[in-house]
């Protein structure tokens, strides 16, 4: 039994709003901290990385935790040709819950410190090498998701995703956004870990682009889609109950 699309559409909107919460709330507290800009970003990466997982374990077996419009949009289209995968519907629902949560998730960490609830970024981030960065932060997050997927090792899904992004913060130069509505959330908020209007469009190209060649790399590498899975998820959007019996088999 799914979840009634409301509720997952709920999931998604508070996932999304509390992953961009806690970047930026605590981007916001690393530089109040230290003035060294090392150590903000490790506080910040790591904050990432704890909050990612929880949200993850906590949402995951409502809404799948896609959180992410890439990972959403890429399991409708692995999805599409054998109805395995969300109907368009759902990715029209999904999709704006995740933006309007990830402005709200920066509202709510500014007004947490103290600042301006509205002020839209002015860290410029246009430059090629932070687009290519995107791209390939995006696509191995894709091949991460579906590539457990494929060899039924969901279960690990909230420690892997976690895990990959916290490292993805450090090896890559755009520090990993490796996501549209977080991306866009970002934009309202003048701090560590915003980006500027200007600077969205070209990151949210180059993460569309990650994700379809991250798709393109899980097919080289895996194979065909069975026909039995179904749509890919950081985990299965099913009742708890009934999520805790299939985690091993089927999970972003």
């Amino acid at each position: 039994m799914s979840a009634p699309l409301g509720r997952r559409v709920a999931a998604e909107a508070l996932g999304t709003g509390l992953l961009v919460a806690v970047v930026v709330g605590s981007g916001i507290q690393a530089t109040e901290l230290s003035a060294d800009v090392g150590v903000q970003l490790l506080a910040n990466s790591l904050a990432t990385v704890f909050g990612l997982a929880v949200l993850i374990t906590l949402l995951g077996p409502v809404s799948g935790a896609h959180f992410n419009p890439a990972v959403t949009l890429a399991a409708w289209f692995t999805g599409r040709r054998d109805n395995t995968g969300p109907a368009l519907r759902e990715v029209a629902a999904y999709v704006p819950a995740q933006v309007a949560g990830a402005i709200g998730g920066a509202v709510l960490a500014d007004a947490m410190f103290a600042k301006p609830l509205v002020t839209f970024s002015t860290h410029d981030r246009y430059a090629g090498h932070l687009w290519l960065a995107e791209v390939v932060a995006t696509a191995g997050l894709i091949l991460l998701i579906f590539g457990l997927e494929r060899i039924g090792r969901a279960a690990v899904a909230p420690a892997a995703v976690a895990s990959y992004i916290g490292a993805a913060y450090w090896f890559t130069s755009s520090t990993s956004f490796a996501n549209p509505a977080v991306t866009v959330g970002r934009a309202f908020t003048d701090s560590f870990a915003g980006i500027s209007p200007a600077s969205v469009a070209p990151f949210i190209a180059a993460q569309l682009l990650g994700a379809a060649l991250g798709l393109g790399v899980v097919a080289v590498v895996y194979g065909r889609r069975p026909v039995a899975m179904k749509d890919a998820a950081v985990v299965p959007h099913t009742e708890p109950e009934l999520a805790s019996a299939r985690l091993q088999g089927h999970p972003l």
